[in-house]
């Protein structure tokens, strides 16, 4: 009788919070909200993985603007263009600064590393530095020689392997990796003729380790009452991780200033500004010019960003696009047409010639439009309250973009499941209305676009003009998906290639040197 009573109680008071919760609720003009929002946990109870799937089905149901309760963290949830277009224009600068997570405070400095730092004159100056001095075209052009170097090695390998199985993730993560860190430090860590073994297993772990723990979020983000439950080993691994992370990027950029001052005194004078330079060499120079804000953590914090946002990313979105391409033998014809045209067979082809082929073109827009790397960007924040769809937003609410959802809706993509590339073409600005945004958009959108485009156009336009592919059974690829915050396969994708005849000549000679 007595545990009865106790029920009974204790249920009155839980349907007493939800009815005053949903009525403040209205009563503060806010977006719909899915019922129940239950005490201490809110809508946390609704989540299941893959996240933006789940948040998708939601939208659905109850409308593509939705406020939700991530336990004490008020979440403002957008899956329609014109939301998108609200928030990251009118409302940009609102929506500019970033939630304040664990990740950020351990793998971002503090919260003062580029994709964790609040909006402000910090931020604007580290933006200002990687669009201009480590991200232009300009600096990437004079970069592009590693990038075509590990294409090389790439294809050289492939050739060596005809009509054989490969693991195309492992290639292309070697293929990245290498790319990246040629640009960033002058070496490679993959593959064969390293220069230093142990470094470069030291480098591998690091990598490993970042992408298993960089996109978690913990219960403490949300729950910062119930830290204790997962808190322990897992910060406790995050601030091992930054401070591999850390020593590592310091030996390298005090290797790079030896480098520097060697150079300069074999030369007798002080670099040219023509030289290429490596990524941190470009910040060391400008250390040397404003070392009281260029200090070595700033650099840092750049590098790891560079890093990890310009590969996992495009990793993904080359593996999603060759699968797609794999079960569409069709469009890798077509594409294949148009590659021979515009380059020929007595020569590879260049980034330069990317622009000129629109069906490559328009398969990695309809891989970036399927598979976005980021399928609910990079959190934002409300700085102060605003107005999104004639609703209230609170100061200090999370902002999720689902780009996946909004990629993907039947009301703004004709059959948004199938894979058609020609849904691009004619479209020069596929971005206008919002309605595609894979690298997000607004002051906080990716800087690294354009990196991404060149090594993602690169490396799968010359997959395509040397090799003839197929799958390694009879099946359709497995497009399972791998939970995360970057969307990547959940199993790797093996293929099988052979050389192009027309292609043999210049595949031999790209082995042989």
């Amino acid at each position: 009788m007595y545990l009865a009573t106790v029920f009974f109680y204790l249920a009155s008071i839980l349907v007493l919070y939800i009815i005053t919760k949903h009525y403040l609720h209205k009563i503060q003009n806010l977006p719909p909200c899915p019922y129940p929002s239950l005490p201490i946990i809110g809508h946390l109870y609704l989540l299941k993985k893959p996240l933006h799937r789940t948040l998708s089905k939601i939208s659905k149901r109850h409308g593509p603007i939705l406020f939700f309760r991530f336990g004490s963290r008020p979440v403002l949830v957008i899956s329609s263009p014109a939301f998108a277009e609200e928030c990251l224009t009118k409302n940009d600068i609102i929506f500019a600064n970033r939630p304040q997570l664990l990740a950020g405070k351990h793998l971002g400095y503090n919260y003062s590393a580029l994709t964790w730092a609040p909006y402000g004159d910090h931020w604007r100056n580290l933006r200002r530095i990687s669009s201009l001095q480590i991200l232009s075209p300009h600096r990437l052009q004079m970069l592009s020689g590693s990038r075509v170097e590990e294409i090389k090695t790439m294809l050289s390998k492939l050739a060596d392997k005809p009509n054989q199985t490969v693991d195309m993730r492992n290639l292309f993560f070697e293929l990245t990796i290498n790319s990246m860190m040629r640009m960033i430090a002058g070496k490679r860590y993959y593959g064969e003729n390293l220069s230093d073994l142990e470094e470069a297993k030291r480098f591998q772990k690091i990598i490993a380790e970042t992408v298993r723990l960089g996109g978690k979020m913990f219960i403490r983000d949300f729950l910062p009452c119930m830290g204790w439950i997962e808190l322990g080993a897992k910060e406790e691994e995050l601030r091992e991780l930054q401070k591999g992370r850390d020593g590592f990027m310091q030996g390298l950029i005090d290797e790079n200033r030896r480098r520097r001052r060697r150079k300069r005194i074999g030369s007798g004078c002080s670099s040219s500004s023509g030289e290429k330079k490596t990524m941190i060499e470009v910040l060391l120079s400008l250390q040397e010019q404003e070392p009281e804000y260029y200090t070595d953590e700033i650099i840092r914090g750049l590098v790891l960003i560079l890093l990890i946002g310009a590969t996992e990313t495009s990793i993904n979105t080359l593996e999603w696009a060759l699968s797609l391409l794999l079960d569409h033998s069709e469009v890798i014809k077509k594409a294949q047409i148009e590659i021979d045209k515009q380059v020929g067979h007595g020569r590879l082809l260049q980034e330069s010639d990317i622009a000129q082929l629109s069906c490559l073109c328009n398969i990695i827009k309809e891989t970036l439009r399927m598979h976005p790397p980021l399928p609910l960007a990079v959190p934002h924040e409300s700085s102060t309250e605003c107005t999104v769809g004639g609703f209230h937003i609170p100061r200090g609410t999370m902002l999720l973009v689902n780009l996946w959802s909004i990629q993907n809706d039947p009301n703004t993509w004709v059959d948004p499941a199938k894979f058609n590339p020609e849904r691009f073409e004619g479209l020069e600005e596929p971005r206008d209305g919002f309605k595609f945004l894979p690298f997000s958009s607004g002051r906080r959108g990716c800087p690294g676009e354009g990196l991404a485009m060149r090594t993602v156009g690169l490396t799968l336009g010359s997959l395509l003009q040397c090799f003839e592919w197929e799958r390694i059974s009879e099946e359709m690829v497995d497009m399972s998906e791998e939970v995360g915050a970057t969307l990547s396969k959940a199993h790797s994708l093996h293929a099988k290639c052979r050389a192009r005849p027309a292609m043999g000549s210049l595949l031999s000679q790209i082995r042989t040197n």
